[in-house]
Parts: structure tokens; C-alpha cells; sequence
């Protein structure tokens, strides 16, 4: 009798880090700081309403972290190997 086992190969990509103060950043983190203030300063040379471009900033620095977080998580999780289970049944 012929077994076949599918063959599984986890995409192991490490999260790119920064070094900031000799602490290591996530990139993400950095990218998120970054558009935001960028959002910011232009969202406030446009409107003239500094608490606009202050909301709009946070809201899209905000959702640049999660979206990263959530990348980085996925990325952890696909990694790690995976529970397997006996075909047999437990009782």
C-alpha cells in the first residue's frame, strides 16, 4: 500500500526591522509614523484645518499599523508548524 502525504512548505519571511535607538522596529511601525505625518502636513497646507488634518492623519496612520500587524501576524502564524492530527478518532 502507497501512502502519499501532501507535501506542506511554510513561506518563512521574516518581518523587516529598523534599528531606532538600538531597538528593533518593525518597518511597518516606521511606514505608519511616516504616512501619517505626511498625510498631515499636506491635509493641513490644503484645508487650513489643523484638526482635520490631525483626525485624517491618526486615522490613516492607524489603519497603516493594523494592516502591518495583521501582515506580520499572518506571516508568523503561516510559519509555525501546524497541529497534526491522527486520522483515527479519540475516545
Amino acid at each position: 500500500m502507497t501512502v502519499v502525504s501532501p507535501i506542506s512548505r511554510s513561506s518563512h519571511r521574516a518581518t523587516r526591522t529598523v534599528t531606532v535607538a538600538g531597538v528593533p522596529w518593525p518597518a511597518y511601525k516606521l511606514e505608519a509614523l511616516a504616512l501619517g505625518l505626511v498625510v498631515a502636513a499636506a491635509l493641513l497646507l490644503i484645508t487650513g484645518s489643523a484638526q482635520f488634518a490631525v483626525l485624517s492623519a491618526a486615522a490613516v496612520a492607524a489603519l497603516r499599523w493594523i494592516a502591518g500587524a495583521a501582515s506580520a501576524a499572518d506571516h508568523r502564524h503561516a510559519s509555525s508548524p501546524r497541529e497534526r492530527r491522527s486520522p483515527t478518532a479519540s475516545w
